[in-house]
């Protein structure tokens, strides 16, 4: 007769869908815990401030030092409709946004395209070229309001040295003033669009170039049979953040001309700006900013459905 055996027995391994369930949860944690920090100050700083402005749109609302409003419907959004200075200064903007996009996009493309050649000091290039990035707005708006000074500006200066009208205005006449900001916003948001873009080409094979060479491709088909849909998706994200932030520009436009002259220059977010406090009506500024958001998400959304419609043609291809 044997004795029994004092060894416990080993106990099963959990269930794997049990282990798979735990093992869930854990990552689940980690990834709000690595999430957390940065979204917080999203929700704290983006996500508030939008609901506090969407609700104060609804309100007579005025920045004063004791608030005292009440809730007066969609009355702010119907005085919109008759605002005619509004509506001006939204086609000012969607001008201004649509131009400097676009140029953006044309002199990055022409400017990464050169920095991906394999110039000469390509290195110290590339750091020039981020130079404009790196400045403050206000400190370009001021340096450009000498530039294109009407008293001995440099431009002038030189105009009038070549023989053309050296005395014009650039940012006080009403044909000039727009065409001007418009310069100096490409100027300054051209580095950001350039880096996103030499990016996208150094990561397109050699090979494909040389195989288009060997099959007698030119440059400009190169470009149109490889660059352009390679850089596709760069150039679709590039160009919507970039709509973004131009769409929403002020202190460029502030320092510049201040929304004159007449009005010429007086983009969207400048003029909510002054709505709010110069003249003080918070409630019907923020029913301005509420437009604002519906007109930009709307524009974007027609413009990367079209994109995403252009890619799924090409795929099906």
């Amino acid at each position: 007769m044997t004795a029994p055996s004092l060894a416990t027995k080993p106990t099963a391994p959990p269930p794997p869908r049990k282990r798979g369930t735990a093992v869930a949860r854990a990552r689940r944690r980690e990834v709000v815990a690595l999430v957390m920090p940065s979204l917080i100050p999203i929700l704290v700083l983006s996500v508030a401030p939008l609901v506090v402005g969407i609700a104060l749109a609804f309100t007579d609302a005025r920045l004063v030092r004791k608030p005292d409003y009440d809730v007066v419907g969609l009355d702010n959004f119907a005085g919109l409709l008759d605002n005619s200075l509004f509506w001006e200064s939204l086609r000012i903007g969607l001008i201004w946004t649509v131009s400097v996009t676009l140029l953006q996009l044309v002199a990055a493309m022409g400017l990464a395209l050169l920095l991906n050649s394999g110039l000469r000091l390509q290195s110290l290039t590339r750091v020039l070229a981020l130079v404009p990035w790196a400045m403050p707005p206000v400190v370009v708006a001021i340096m450009w309001q000498m530039i294109y000074s009407a008293n001995g500006g440099p431009l002038n200066a030189f105009l009038g040295g070549i023989g053309l009208p050296g005395d014009i205005n650039w940012l006080g006449d009403f044909s000039t003033a727009l065409p001007a900001v418009i310069v100096v916003g490409v100027w300054v948001g051209m580095p950001q669009t350039t880096i996103a873009l030499l990016a996208g080409l150094q990561q397109i094979p050699a090979d494909l170039h040389e195989a288009a060479a060997v099959d007698g491709a030119g440059a400009w088909r190169r470009f149109t049979a490889v660059t352009w849909p390679s850089l596709r998706p760069i150039v679709t994200s590039i160009t919507s953040l970039n709509f973004i932030w131009n769409f929403n520009s002020f202190a460029l436009v502030y320092v510049l001309t201040e929304g004159g002259p007449g009005g010429r220059t007086m983009v969207p977010v400048l003029f909510v700006y002054l709505e709010a406090f110069k003249n003080r009506n918070l409630g019907y500024a923020a029913a301005m900013g509420v437009v604002l958001v519906v007109v930009i998400v709307a524009v974007l959304a027609l413009y990367l459905r079209a994109q995403f419609r252009h890619d799924r043609t090409e795929k099906a291809r």
